[in-house]
């Protein structure tokens, strides 16, 4: 259970760690936080999967790419899109660029955990960048068990039609509501429920 990965909550506000430059160091392992975001991309450049940020990067930028940067031994995430005539640095990127770069460290990671867990990715993205994150979860799943909780049904759906490509078998558990209670989708009576009892003194 030690090696399980869970990322529940990863900050993009104008104070996220992941938007301050930090000590450099290999980095095979996103932080909970982001804080080491630099440093893992330029980790995965090294040591991973490098074709397969450059490719993240450009599915969701079109004609980007990123670079990091050191500078007294701190590492800076910089992003070069077309028509700009300099980088952006972490703290201009918008929320959603951020998330997404967050989100490429923790799924192109060179050390897969056995189980990771992704609780609404989805958050702060544009529509679009969807089925570039469904890719990057389908890749990670080739090499580690993943479960993604989401709210969000183009993802759900951009999941679903790329199992057959990236040849990962995908099970979906839908939660509905109902009279206020939520209930699992397609359950049907009670001999289905777990066994409850109150405990006695």
């Amino acid at each position: 259970m030690r090696s399980w990965r869970f990322y529940d909550h990863v900050r993009t506000d104008a104070a996220a760690p992941a938007r301050t430059p930090r000590i450099g160091t290999r980095t095979p392992v996103l932080g909970a936080d982001g804080s080491d975001l630099p440093a893992a991309l330029q980790t995965i450049r090294e040591t991973g999967d490098g074709a397969a940020l450059d490719e993240a990067v450009s599915a969701a930028f079109p004609g980007s790419r990123i670079s990091v940067t050191e500078r007294d031994g701190r590492f800076a995430l910089e992003l070069h899109q077309h028509g700009l005539l300099r980088p952006l640095g972490a703290a201009e990127l918008s929320d959603g660029t951020l998330r997404y770069l967050l989100w490429t460290a923790a799924l192109l990671t060179p050390r897969p955990p056995a189980l990771m867990v992704l609780n609404e990715p989805e958050t702060s993205l544009h529509p679009d960048l969807l089925a570039p994150l469904a890719d990057l979860i389908l890749t990670a799943a080739r090499d580690t068990q993943t479960v993604v909780v989401t709210h969000a049904e183009p993802l759900a759906e951009a999941l679903a039609a790329g199992t057959r490509r990236h040849r990962v078998d995908l099970r979906t558990v839908e939660l509905v509501k109902d009279f206020g209670r939520t209930e699992v989708a397609g359950r049907e009576g009670p001999l289905d429920e777990p066994l409850w009892y109150w405990p006695k003194r």
